[in-house]
């Protein structure tokens, strides 16, 4: 018998459990559309508090590089204080909101996909409870959403310094922007693959919050522990799905060049339509892929000892064959019976 594969067992999951994917979808959703809401008005309000006098507005009028630049840079004098604040505010709102809305959506997602393998494999698993020894785990999921923001910042943050630090070696005197860019590279590159990997874990760490109960370090501890046993598997998982999720990006970045092509022939509305279209349908193959990943991860922190021992997974027809024979077997049977006759 081959070995089981959770990344096949995960993309089965998704197939059928599209309540999963919806529920996924719903969450994300809600805050990437209420992000586009607060930076609209945000981006309205503003412009309506800045002034613009008779001079300004002919100056605009003249359509002069110089002139409108010149118009500009005095319309916008003096706002940006308001622009930061406004801009620092609505970060804010939207990171407590991310934070509240993920933290939800995983407790959710992961308890259904618990339930799931516990029901679907039964010969291997028993039922799974939710003892009420253990703490909750939407505090461990908003400490580690909370975790995730911070990782964020602090990647903003660690790649603005690798700008100033690789632009001392340039100056007014001796301009060597071609040095200074060099070696941005390397230090963006390992901030961005550090701060990948933090993110990674503590995205993993939610489905130990919800499985065992643990605080945010103790469930951070159980993923790394996962991600050093079950390499193999772990690995697997993350990379045909991360494959699945590149091929997608580049059908629905051709899929975006086509009604690109027609400007200037279609109507504006009808093209701004064909790609908004073509968006929410990649970032819809994005949640589900996501889930399915997430599914992998869960099947190989619930079956270790399925994995271990080669038997079928969850859903697979070995398994549901074995257990169907295993049920039709009357052990009392003398002919089936596992205790020679001696009589």
């Amino acid at each position: 018998m081959s070995a089981p594969s959770p990344t096949i067992a995960g993309f089965r999951t998704a197939f059928r459990r599209p309540s999963l994917t919806f529920a996924e979808i719903a969450w994300r959703w809600t805050v990437g559309a209420t992000a586009a809401a607060l930076c609209g008005f945000y981006f309205v309000e503003y412009l309506e508090s800045l002034p613009v006098t008779k001079v300004d507005s002919a100056l605009l009028s003249t359509r002069q590089p110089m002139l409108v630049g010149r118009a500009l840079a005095h319309i916008l004098s003096g706002s940006l204080n308001r622009a930061v604040l406004g801009a620092l505010l609505i970060a804010l709102a939207l990171a407590f909101l991310w934070v509240i809305a993920a933290s939800s959506g995983r407790l959710a997602t992961v308890r259904a996909l618990i339930d799931y393998f516990h029901s679907e494999a039964s010969p291997y698993l028993p039922a799974k409870t939710y003892g009420s020894d253990k703490p909750r785990p939407l505090r461990a999921l908003i400490n580690l959403s909370f975790l995730r923001g911070a990782t964020f910042l602090a990647v903003i943050l660690a790649l603005a310094g690798a700008a100033i630090i690789s632009g001392l070696v340039s100056s007014s005197a001796d301009p060597r922007p071609g040095l200074a860019f060099i070696l941005f590279l390397p230090l963006a590159g390992f901030i961005c693959a550090a701060g990948w990997a933090l993110n990674w874990g503590l995205s993993l760490a939610g489905i130990f919050a919800v499985r065992n109960g643990e605080d945010a370090m103790g469930a951070l501890s159980a993923a790394v522990s996962l991600a050093r046993e079950r390499t193999g598997s772990v690995l697997a998982v993350s990379t045909w799905t991360g494959l699945a999720r590149l091929i997608a990006f580049s059908v629905a970045t051709t899929a975006v060049s086509l009604p690109l092509a027609f400007i200037g022939v279609a109507p504006s509305r009808l093209i701004l339509a064909g790609v908004s279209l073509v968006m929410l349908a990649y970032f819809a193959v994005a949640d589900w892929l996501y889930m399915a990943r997430l599914a992998g991860y869960v099947c190989i922190a619930e079956m270790p000892e399925a994995l271990s021992a080669n038997l079928p997974l969850p859903g697979t027809s070995n398994g549901g064959i074995v257990a169907r024979v295993e049920d039709t077997i009357d052990r009392d049977e003398r002919i089936l019976s596992d205790v020679p006759n001696l009589a």
